[in-house]
């Protein structure tokens, strides 16, 4: 793909994050998507084979900047794992506290949406929030490897726990615009980690 068709994928694949995160997948139209891209109505179909193909790329391109987050907190060596594992929960909740507590999280946002309307788009949907539970797994199993935190349940169950606990509390704190119920899964956080 030529410089040019890369940078309009990404300009479509950008502009259709922005207004997807503020209204949802099924409310914005493709005119939309491209008005706000600064391309041509016929443009699209040259990039993406369907809208559900765009859909899966949107949320590809969302999980490989999530992965590449969680991946630099994890390269921070003057962390010890436990510290790591806390700075990424900071992030999730400083990400979610915006807007009003709207949020950027695709996975908050379109979770339940997606899941009943695209087969695919739930596959890569699935297929993300597993890839974020193992580095979870993964960052906890450090943490108890040096010393820096403590579990009653093994790496894993913690992981999906803590995972879905904040995803619960994500959609809570949209649904009454407050940082309360991410206050609370942070405190929920630090005694399941006894950190």
């Amino acid at each position: 793909m030529t410089a040019a068709r890369v940078d309009t994928r990404r300009a479509i694949l950008d502009s259709g994050r922005r207004v997807i995160t503020a209204k949802g997948y099924s409310a914005v139209g493709l005119n939309e998507i491209l008005k706000e891209a600064g391309v041509p109505k016929g443009s699209f179909y040259h990039f993406f084979t369907s809208r559900d193909a765009f859909g899966e790329a949107l949320l590809q391109r969302y999980f490989d900047e999530y992965f590449a987050t969680m991946d630099r907190i994890t390269a921070d060596r003057n962390k010890n794992a436990a510290q790591q594992l806390m700075q990424y929960w900071q992030n999730f909740y400083d990400t979610q506290a915006v807007d009003d507590c709207q949020g950027r999280c695709l996975v908050v946002k379109l979770g339940a949406e997606i899941a009943d309307l695209s087969e695919a788009m739930r596959e890569t949907m699935k297929a993300g929030t597993t890839q974020i539970v193992d580095r979870l797994e993964r960052m906890i199993t450090a943490g108890v490897g040096d010393g820096s935190l403590t579990i009653d349940a093994d790496p894993r169950a913690t992981a999906e726990t803590l995972y879905d606990l904040w995803l619960g509390a994500s959609v809570m704190a949209k649904i009454h615009r407050s940082t309360a119920c991410l206050d609370r899964c942070m405190a929920t956080t630090r005694r399941i980690l006894h950190n």
